[in-house]
């Protein structure tokens, strides 16, 4: 999982037909935990698209789509936004509201 800026968002949301934007803080103890979560996600599913920034670096993102905290996986199908996910509850339930 790579570090996005906004515009790699932006991009990657215009050319992948599923993409999830993961946003966290760094001290924020439940976001350390989500982390691990899409770590073992991405292992999983390689060719998904998930890219991760540290909230306070995209403030303009919380705005637009109105994060209300942290953590949050935005989540895009065909460049339309399907789903805000606050409580990663689990591997399989990632996996699940990924596919």
């Amino acid at each position: 999982m790579n570090e996005w800026t906004n515009s790699d968002w932006k991009e990657a949301t215009e050319h992948e037909e599923l993409v999830a934007f993961y946003l966290y803080t760094p001290l924020c103890g439940t976001c350390a935990v989500a982390s691990k979560i899409l770590n073992v996600v991405t292992e999983l599913k390689p060719s998904l698209s998930i890219g991760k920034a540290n909230l306070n670096y995209v403030e303009e993102l919380a705005t637009e789509y109105q994060i209300e905290s942290v953590p949050c996986l935005l989540i895009k199908r065909k460049g339309e936004q399907a789903e805000k996910v606050y409580a990663f509850q689990s591997v399989q339930n990632i996996l699940q509201k990924l596919s």
